[in-house]
């Protein structure tokens, strides 16, 4: 029997039913309603605009400028772009195995995989490739070189290189194969002593996380593991999954690692680790700068929050976005921001906040509203920068020499002469011969770099050209600063040496082994070995001090 009292509870409850009905009719509605006004608008400007429009062009930009306003992260994936996605989220593609660079206007070999059909049949780091399919690579675009480079499994790309030392080009027939781009370029003991290995992982594509786990398990075959240095410095980041199952290494089954958050259910997630960790019991260091990023944050901030490892270097770059691919018509595929990421004490580690209902504002967020949270043993840490170190321990800022020499590619074409003409390097020959002769090649090319002091003489100089006693003492001034410049060269002597000991390196040796020699030589590593040193010192840095 419906009494007044339940007839009106039944009115309230589906005028409630018809309020979230008509809410979401509204959306709908909405988007109904601007679409066919953005079609119409598309369609006269492609028919009726008073120059020709190509619409697949129109149509881009006008896609570009909608997801501008959202985040960076939310972009629209063209067709011809599969490759490359394939490449951060499989780490696997179908090429010859080059690493190209563009450097003085030329498309220079960084490094041939080893390996791979470009390796096998002797490309070069330093050759310039002057030639793709017949064509010369000064007539292609960027895109056009990345689409000549990739392609079908088993079908042939034809180059030609200029190689320093040789008079004609060489030409190269080149079968594109199914490429796997290593995660951990490199994993070893670097403090056997002490049972100390240091691992590199450079992005978290797919199956990384098996490539860290059998590097870590052949290491402890050799010897017992009983420190691991874990460099993430300049990792963007990659696959979630990957990160998740790095962690199960380190931390007991049943802890959660990670969870995000979206404005849909769908894309609410806890991440719990399954398995019992292979070693739960080693000490952890990871190493980050301001370059790692987004997965390499979720792993260095749950380990730090759950007290597994210290972290030490710069404060990371704060992304804590989350990203899903979704395909759309004629293989393209949007890549969309659809949640936030929050590791195990609560934070998030955000540093940017996009605001599109404020003209695409974008706002750092200020100490002031930075929230504290507690790691599992206590210690504060904070959200909305990233992930702080617990050792801070910065890079050095390389001076305007060393910009310079970095800059204009100097070590890169001095090595492709000293190889055309050695067999070899050593240290030895480094000091006695390389680098004398380095000195030399920076006469011949004219080297010179400004400092604030050249630029302040030439504006005087500019100021004071008709006095002739003014102009006589600035010259007297900059004679003086080039002293001083050739000062600084020699006072860089060991860094540059060591710059160019690394470039000539790659040219004689594996990647594997000159490893060793530029850890040696790593600010971080050396830090991360001394705190390595004292176990019990170690442990103690991951408890609330006093």
């Amino acid at each position: 029997m419906i009494t007044k009292k339940s007839f009106a509870g039944l009115i309230i409850l589906v005028s409630a039913f018809v309020f979230i009905a008509a809410s979401k009719y509204d959306v709908f509605f909405e988007i109904k309603k601007n679409f066919t006004i953005f079609s119409d608008v598309f369609t006269e400007v492609s028919l009726r605009y008073v120059d020709e429009v190509e619409p697949g062009q129109l149509m881009t930009t006008g896609i570009d400028a909608m997801l501008e306003m959202l985040d960076p992260y939310t972009v629209l994936i063209p067709e011809d772009r599969n490759q490359e996605m394939d490449i951060i989220t499989k780490g696997k593609y179908a090429g010859v195995g080059l690493e190209i660079s563009l450097q003085r206007g030329e498309i220079v070999v960084i490094a041939a995989i080893e390996g791979y059909s470009a390796d096998k049949k002797g490309v070069k780091t330093g050759d310039s490739i002057i030639e793709i399919a017949g064509i010369p690579t000064s007539e292609l675009s960027d895109n056009d070189i990345e689409a000549q480079l990739y392609g079908e499994p088993g079908s042939v790309l034809n180059i030609k290189v200029k190689r320093f030392g040789v008079t004609e080009p060489i030409s190269f027939s080149l079968e594109r194969e199914r490429i796997d781009v290593k995660s951990v370029p490199f994993a070893g003991f670097i403090d056997p002593k002490n049972g100390t290995v240091y691992l590199q992982l450079l992005q978290f594509s797919q199956n990384c996380a098996i490539e860290v786990r059998d590097a870590l398990v052949e290491l402890n075959k050799q010897q017992k593991i009983t420190n691991i240095i874990f460099d993430v410095r300049n990792n963007p980041g990659g696959l979630l999954d990957e990160a998740v199952s790095i962690l199960e290494l380190f931390l007991p089954a049943g802890i959660e690692v990670v969870r995000i958050k979206g404005r849909l259910l769908d894309n609410n997630q806890v991440f719990l680790t399954r398995v019992a960790p292979i070693f739960p019991d080693v000490n952890l260091i990871v190493l980050q700068n301001e370059g790692s990023a987004s997965a390499s944050e979720i792993l260095a901030g749950a380990l730090q929050d759950l007290d597994r490892a210290l972290i030490v270097g710069e404060r990371s770059f704060g992304k804590g976005l989350v990203q899903t691919i979704r395909p759309i018509s004629y293989n393209n595929a949007l890549k969309i921001t659809s949640s936030r990421y929050f590791i195990p004490s609560g934070r998030s580690i955000q540093s940017l906040k996009y605001s599109h209902l404020e003209r695409n504002e974008v706002s750092r967020i200020p100490d002031s509203l930075r929230q504290k949270f507690t790691t599992k043993n206590g210690r504060t840490v904070y959200d909305g920068t990233g992930i702080d170190p617990d050792v801070i321990l910065e890079d050095k800022n390389p001076d305007l020499l060393e910009i310079a020499l970095l800059k204009d590619s100097h070590y890169f074409f001095f090595a492709n002469e000293y190889v055309a003409k050695n067999d070899t390097i050593t240290e030895k020959s480094l000091k006695s011969k390389a680098f004398p002769e380095f000195k030399d090649y920076l006469k011949k090319q004219n080297f010179t770099y400004k400092t604030n002091s050249d630029r302040n003489i030439e504006e005087l100089m500019q100021q004071y050209d008709s006095n002739q006693d003014i102009t006589l003492l600035l010259d007297h001034l900059k004679s003086k600063v080039e002293d001083v410049k050739i000062a600084r060269f020699d006072s860089l002597s060991n860094y540059i040496e060591s710059q160019l000991f690394v470039e000539l390196l790659t040219r004689y040796t594996e990647k594997k082994d000159f490893y060793p020699y530029m850890l040696k030589r790593d600010s971080l590593t050396r830090k991360a070995i001394t705190l390595l040193a004292d176990s019990k010192s170690f442990r103690s840095k991951l408890q609330v001090s006093n």
